[in-house]
Parts: structure tokens; sequence; C-alpha cells
């Protein structure tokens, strides 16, 4: 366990999207954010990201899983050895499989041989932990988002909501003493986010998504195929909760409606997901701050000011990172773990009482 005091962190981020990995810095105490150091990209090669997706959905010992976790091992210790001044890095791996509820959860790398590599302690397989005692094992941001609205400044509940995929959103009250107060937190996954529409461009238009939400502001919303959408039975379960990226596809099926009304629809369902979210907030948010892809496309930022009757802000306006902010929430989630602090609860993951997930392991 570390003693107490500030350390500087180094947390590491691979998201579904294979694109590669997310490096940054935080010097934290597991409690407070002091400052934020530097950060990098180590993207992943055409011929890397194919064998990562030939592995996805696979287990340890299946095929393909161990070369899919040495082009994780060899990217990260590229990228990580790069940074100087860390004390401890936190770790976590290229997620190829989820199943809470089934075989568990699986992602790839080995934090021990990282360790060795960098000769520093590596904090990894943050998630099992609370697996195990049958909670989600996601979201595992909401701690750090707490410490963020801190940081910050914030005196009144706020949300930051993640438009990724799929759409997550952190419920922060700052004046609780601690993210694992009562009353402190409230997280689950909103619905549908990006993962319908970039579909939908790419198989109307060839290119992955919708830039700027350029096509969607040119089109008209079909308010029946939201309603429709939001009788769909996820809507009705309280939170947490959580979904896998293909659930609502049949729920959005856009069939002819010409693309700009599609995109214009797509993006007014990841609003209205949100704003049916934001029913379980404990309070009313003085401030909806966004991260994710999500934050880019202007028909999603403007849809969500006018169902949550409040301004959707990207979180750079608060003076946040939302290119970094995964990677920095695995740096302080580090020190969490090495020094016993809880890493996810009750009301972030479901899980069955307060659980501090991740193995430790050191270079000796």
């Amino acid at each position: 366990m570390l003693k107490g005091g500030a350390i500087w962190a180094l947390g590491t981020m691979s998201g579904t999207s294979l694109d590669g990995v997310d490096a940054a810095m935080v010097l934290t105490d597991g409690e407070r954010i002091l400052d934020f150091g530097p950060a990098a990209f180590r993207p992943y090669s055409p011929a890397e990201q194919a064998v990562l997706r030939r592995a996805l959905g696979r287990w340890p010992g299946e095929d393909g899983v161990q070369e899919a976790a040495e082009v994780v091992e060899t990217a990260h210790a590229e990228l990580l050895s790069r940074f100087t001044g860390a004390g401890i890095v936190g770790f976590h791996g290229q997620t190829l499989a989820h199943e809470p509820k089934g075989r568990g959860t699986h992602q790839a790398g080995d934090g021990a041989l990282l360790s060795r590599a960098l000769g520093l302690p590596v904090v990894w397989d943050f998630r099992s932990a609370d697996v195990a005692m049958g909670g989600q094992g996601a979201p595992l941001a909401p701690f750090f988002h707490f410490a963020c609205a801190r940081h910050i400044g914030a005196e009144q509940p706020l949300a930051i909501l993640n438009l990724g995929g799929v759409g997550n959103v952190t419920w922060i009250d700052p004046r609780q003493p601690a993210p694992e107060s009562h009353g402190a937190l409230l997280a689950f996954d909103t619905g549908p986010a990006n993962a319908p529409l970039n579909d939908l461009m790419l198989a109307r238009s060839g290119q992955p998504l919708d830039p700027g939400g350029e096509t969607g502001l040119k089109g008209a919303v079909d308010e029946a195929r939201i309603a429709a959408f939001l009788a769909h039975p996820f809507f009705h379960r309280m939170p947490p909760k959580s979904l896998d990226r293909n659930e609502f596809h049949a729920a959005l099926d856009m069939g002819n409606l010409p693309t700009e009304d599609a995109a214009a629809t797509l993006a007014a369902a990841a609003a209205a997901a949100v704003a049916r979210g934001a029913e379980h907030f404990p309070v009313p948010i003085s401030r909806l701050l966004v991260t994710g892809g999500g934050r880019h496309n202007a028909r999603i930022m403007q849809e969500l000011s006018t169902r949550l009757r409040v301004t959707a802000e990207p979180i750079e306006m608060a003076g946040l990172d939302g290119d970094m902010l995964e990677a920095q929430a695995f740096a302080f989630l580090a020190v969490r773990v090495a020094r016993g602090l809880p890493t996810s609860g009750p009301a972030t993951t479901g899980v069955a009482a307060l659980v501090g997930g991740g193995k430790v392991s050191r270079p000796d």
C-alpha cells in the first residue's frame, strides 16, 4: 500500500474503437486532483487492429487471445516508456469480452509483465472484483468524476455525460464529503449514443460518422420514432444499469427515412435517452458537461440542451480534457487501489457493497 501524500500517476485507456492507446499523468493522493500532467496517444496499426478485432468476444486460452495480449502489452510499453516522473501506473488493458452476469470480464494484457518492463508498480484488472461481487464492472470513472467536480470548484449537483458508442452519465453531488458517501453519485448507461448514427452514416455514405453533426443539422426529427424508441424496456429499468452496443439495433431502424432526417432522428434519440435517464437524478443538475466523441456533434449537443433544459457544454469548457479523461481516470483509480480506497459502489455499478478493484504488480 502507498503511504499518504500526492504522487504522479500514469493512467492508460484502450477503448472499444480499437484506435489506439491513450496515456495521461495525474498528480493525486487518490482523493483530490492536484494537477494534470502530460498526455500522449499511440495508434494501433491496421495489422494490430486486425489482431485485436479477431480476438473480440474471446476469453483467456481461446484462439487469438495471446496474440492480442502481446499487441496490447507492446503498444503500452512503447507509449508508457516515453513518460518520466510517474510513481505508479494504472493499466486498463483492452476489453475483449464482458459478461458481468455470465463468464465475467476479460481485459487483455498482463500488468505484471508491464511492471517489469517499466520498472514501476502497475495496478491492473480493475473490473473483476466488482463483477465477482455482483456488479456490472462498469462504469469505473464515476469516482474520478467526483474528484473532477471538486477540482473545477463545483458547488451544486452536476452531471458528466460520456457519449461514446453508448452513452453513460455520472450524477454528482460535490457537497458530499467523498465519492463513496451516500448520495454523492449515481451512474448508469443512458442508452445508445454514437453507435447507431455511425452505423447509419457508414451504410448510407461510406463515412464512419456524421462530422460535426452536419448531416443531422439539415434534417428533421421523426418524433414518432423517438416515442417508439423510448418505449424500449431498458428505459423502465432502475439504475445502475448497462447495455450492449447493439441492444437497440431493431428499435432504431430508420428504414427508408432520408439520410438527413435519419441522422437528425438518431442524434435526437441519443439526447432523448439522456433526458429520460435524467428523470432518475436525485435532484436536478446545474450543469451538464459532455465528453466522448458525441460532444463534437452539434445536432446532439443542440438536442441535449433542448430536451434537458440545461446547456450542454463540452467538458473543455470546465478546463478538463475530453480526449484523455478516461486515461486520467485510471491514473487516479490506481492510486486509490494502492491506498486501499474503494473504486466503485452500489450507486455506480450496482455492486453489493463498496469495492476496491485491481491487482498491484511490482517490478521485483
